[in-house]
């Protein structure tokens, strides 16, 4: 499975009406991105953990995992952190005609209340942006952890955030169970290294 760790600028560039990262500001931010949640037990884990740092964070959650587990998905929004729509079934929207790709994104829309969306797996054809565009902001991300990659230990997703991450950047990571091993080892030690060097952790402005 390839995937490229930092998105190339020339993809970013092709692709503008996208969100890839943030400008550069004379706040230090990191913006962390959790997908595919909310989960027993590691979304509530993933929450303690930004407790901690006083983190704000954006979760793109799959419609179905909100619908089973509506107390954790509150208890992110309680928490003040922003949601994202990343469709009900975690659709790959390349394989997907786009009348059943907006109807599934709608189907989520009934549980996640939000202008955010995240398209699962990166892929969006461009019938189906052309329409999403209207009614969300399309966010995607410049740095991937890589922590839904069983090929890769907790240390590689580790390194390939810190050795790409900078100020204005987008990080996906994963609060699912495929992810949990390499998350419980990262997350902790991502908060903590971006602390130390004065960044603040924010989610992203839906509006």
């Amino acid at each position: 499975m390839y995937y490229p760790i930092s998105t190339p600028k020339i993809v970013q560039w092709l692709f503008p009406n996208y969100i890839w990262r943030f400008p550069f500001d004379t706040d230090k931010k990191i913006y962390l991105t959790f997908d595919d949640g909310p989960i027993p037990k590691v979304t509530p884990w993933v929450l303690k953990q930004l407790a901690q740092y006083n983190a704000q964070a954006t979760f793109f959650c799959v419609g179905a995992n909100v619908k089973k587990n509506q107390e954790i998905y509150q208890q992110v929004l309680d928490a003040g952190h922003k949601v994202g729509n990343h469709t009900f079934n975690h659709l790959n929207g390349w394989a997907s005609t786009t009348c059943d790709y907006l109807d599934n994104i709608e189907k989520c829309k009934d549980v996640v209340d939000s202008k955010l969306f995240r398209p699962p797996y990166g892929r969006l054809k461009p019938s189906q942006a052309r329409e999403i565009k209207k009614n969300y902001k399309i966010v995607m991300w410049d740095i991937i952890a890589g922590d839904f990659d069983s090929n890769l230990n907790g240390e590689m997703c580790l390194k390939n955030v810190l050795n790409n991450a900078s100020n204005g950047s987008i990080i996906v990571l994963h609060d699912s169970k495929k992810s949990w091993d390499r998350l419980e080892y990262i997350l902790p030690k991502i908060l903590d290294y971006y602390s130390k060097l004065g960044f603040a952790f924010v989610s992203i402005d839906p509006k």
